[in-house]
């Protein structure tokens, strides 16, 4: 055991956990428990996106990536900037006409009840599974440090994270989010000057062998609908999957309600394209090093490819610098998991708890918010064990899960935005369709996934705008 580097991570994780709990004091109602009070300045809530959208998948994913690969995920990273736009324009303006807590309050506003619940299902589905992988990629990470058992490790990051989210609300994840997202960024830098260091000849070298492999390509102008990495999948899928994912996910948009106006919401999401391009460019550029570093030592990588990172870090990086290098993983782990527990609480208690039982007070919802984040932490970790079953690459695996729904999400938010024809029964049509092209492309064709929330979307938006046309589904309803 190596004692030094487990006391840097027992330490971190007991003063994360100590510091998040602080938060509990001023958490009195929903709007303090689920928005923060909308008190958080708008470059905390740009850090807390960041760290919601990284997770541990990023981490020990996008390494793997470009060792097997080059550097072509930044295509979809730059789909990510356009729909930041998109976001910008259409849908965080309807966000903040009124008090909302969640994404699907605005589909009751615009649909009406149905509509609203099928949203907010569709979302408690879509983050459940896809949080269970990233759970997973936790216990990969703690496996390693511990020697332990993948259920061993899941339940022990869950318990520690559930803590101080169960005590404090968005308040605790915001200001944990911040503390965590520089401590994993610090320890990407410092794993990337290690690493560089441990290879003879230098950035000159690496730029030399990568070069030769062709690791250092970006731009992929092929048209194809079977690779995921290709200039026109990168800009339209990442479009469509970021649109999706930070425009109608309560885990992100959870945030962005949570700035004092929408102004500030605005500077907020725009700022963290520019530290989420830089993250994947070190983490793609780690994953270089390493191809290097192995080539150069004739070394056979770990398998599976998800454990090279976190693996050379604990094996070849210097005491307490490897337990730190480790802790920012786990932050990074914590900081995603954190945002998904108070996510998936603020769904269950406004979109479905609240509208049966109106009357029940502040402090009975707010009992109920933080039961909820339990149960909703035990299912969490019953999905990551599952999830530990399964093979292939977990950033793959936990990109695909959330874009067989997203499609459906983007399609029906935009249907209610952009049109005034369309109501509830041709909203649910719509979202009905969607599903069953989902079903279809991710079950009989080899169609990559990042064209998913495109096709999901455009098929809900247009079966949507179809039916309003039919006299039985139609229903004007006044544009919101």
């Amino acid at each position: 055991m190596r004692y030094i580097d487990l006391g840097v991570i027992l330490f971190y994780l007991a003063g994360v956990t100590w510091f998040g709990a602080r938060f509990r004091k001023g958490q009195q109602t929903l709007k303090d428990y689920f928005l923060g009070g909308q008190e958080a300045p708008w470059w905390a809530i740009s850090l807390s996106i960041v760290s919601a959208e990284t997770s541990t998948l990023t981490i020990v994913g996008t390494p793997a990536l470009a060792f097997g690969g080059n550097y072509g995920l930044l295509q979809v990273v730059l789909g990510y900037l356009l729909a930041r736009i998109v976001i910008c324009v259409i849908l965080l303006p309807q966000y903040f006409r009124g008090q909302l807590f969640t994404a699907y309050e605005l589909m009751q506003r615009r649909f009406g009840t149905s509509v609203r619940r099928v949203t907010a299902f569709i979302f408690l589905v879509t983050r459940s599974l896809a949080e269970g992988v990233r759970v997973f990629a936790v216990a990969i990470v703690v496996s390693i440090i511990l020697r332990t058992g993948e259920e061993i490790s899941i339940m022990a990051i869950v318990a520690l994270t559930l803590f101080y989210t169960f005590e404090g609300g968005m308040t605790a994840v915001i200001w944990t989010d911040v503390v965590q997202m520089g401590m994993y960024v610090m320890g990407a830098v410092l794993s990337f000057v290690l690493i560089l260091g441990k290879i003879q000849g230098g950035w000159g070298h690496v730029m030399e062998v990568a070069q030769a492999a062709h690791k250092l390509q970006v731009f992929d102008f092929s048209f194809s609908l079977t690779k995921p990495y290709t200039f026109l999948g990168g800009i339209i899928g990442g479009c469509f999957l970021t649109t999706a994912s930070h425009g109608t996910d309560q885990l992100v948009v959870q945030r962005l309600l949570s700035a004092k106006t929408l102004s500030q919401s605005r500077t907020a999401l725009m700022a963290s394209w520019v530290v989420v391009f830089f993250q994947f460019a070190l983490f793609l550029s780690i994953g270089t090093l390493l191809y290097v570093y192995y080539q150069d030592a004739h070394l056979a990588a770990p398998k599976p490819a998800d454990r090279l990172y976190p693996a050379f870090i604990w094996d070849e990086l210097p005491t307490g610098l490897a337990g730190l290098a480790m802790a920012a993983i786990l932050a990074a782990a914590m900081a995603n998991l954190s945002a998904a527990l108070n996510s998936l609480a603020s769904t269950s208690i406004v979109d479905f708890v609240r509208p049966l039982f109106p009357k029940l007070g502040d402090v009975k919802y707010l009992q109920l918010a933080r039961l909820t984040t339990i149960f909703w932490a035990i299912v969490l970790v019953v999905i990551g064990l599952v999830a530990s079953h399964l093979g292939g690459s977990v950033l793959e695996l936990g990109l695909s899960i959330a874009s067989v729904t997203l499609g459906l999400l983007l399609g029906v938010f935009l249907l209610g935005c952009l049109t005034t024809r369309a109501g509830e029964p041709a909203a649910v049509c719509g979202v009905l369709a969607g599903f069953s092209a989902m079903l279809y492309v991710k079950f009989f064709t080899p169609i990559a996934f990042t064209w998913w929330v495109a096709i999901g979307s455009s098929v809900t938006f247009a079966i949507g705008w179809l039916c309003s046309f039919i006299p039985v589904a139609e229903r004007k309803i006044k544009h919101v």
